[in-house]
């Protein structure tokens, strides 16, 4: 299945993906900061990787934080896009909820709903890296700037089903974003701290535990 995916326009000075060297600069990108990790990949690496020059890379991005946050802000409208899919005229809130979970949480199913190529790296740079995109002095300024309104509207929708199934739930949005970020978190135990979790890359046990703590909630 082939989607159109539309990233802010806030998180480039031109689109990657209106060239052929952009999306080789995005697919080369996301592989090597996998490789890597975020602090040694360079522009001067990524550049070497798809026989262009730094000088063209920074056309597209300001800097390497940039490049991270559109990358990350992909995942995310891939996600927005199965949560659509997850939850379309479907009437029943559990359900709903349910299926939701199951796309914040659960690992890419390359047979659920089509597969975008990108989607299984681009998970591992978001429990890998996802942390240093957000955890900057620059937040706030990004913030203003939208770049993280994708991701807000996500926790707000789906906290949207918590408060419908229990309208006294104190913390829907607080649960949701919590969730979320708990299964990058755990992930990234089970392979690197695996005495912090009970989730581990051969039995990975993250969705299940989510959907333990929503039923829990909403008993």
């Amino acid at each position: 299945m082939s989607i159109t995916i539309q990233v802010n326009a806030n998180l480039f000075l031109k689109d990657p993906k209106s060239s052929d060297i952009g999306l080789k600069m995005l697919k080369e990108g996301i592989d090597l900061i996998n490789v890597l990790g975020f602090e040694a990949f360079t522009f001067k690496k990524l550049a070497q990787n798809i026989q262009s020059t730094e000088a063209t890379i920074y056309r597209y991005f300001e800097n390497k934080h940039s490049f991270l946050l559109y990358l990350i802000n992909w995942y995310w409208e891939i996600i927005a896009y199965r949560l659509m899919l997850a939850t379309a005229n479907i009437e029943d809130p559990r359900l709903k909820l349910s299926n939701s979970i199951r796309v914040l949480t659960g690992l890419p199913d390359p047979a659920q709903f089509g597969f975008i190529a990108e989607e299984l790296s681009l998970k591992q740079l978001v429990i890998q890296e996802s942390g240093k995109a957000l955890h900057t002095k620059s937040v706030d300024l990004e913030n203003q700037d939208g770049i993280y309104l994708l991701y807000k509207s996500i926790v707000s929708t789906v906290a949207t089903y918590v408060k419908q199934l229990n309208p006294t739930f104190p913390y829907p949005e607080m649960l949701i974003s919590t969730l979320m970020e708990n299964a990058n978190q755990q992930r990234f135990f089970s392979v690197h701290l695996p005495r912090l979790t009970n989730s581990n890359p051969e039995k990975d046990a993250v969705e299940a535990f989510s959907q333990l703590i929503i039923q829990k909630v909403l008993e």
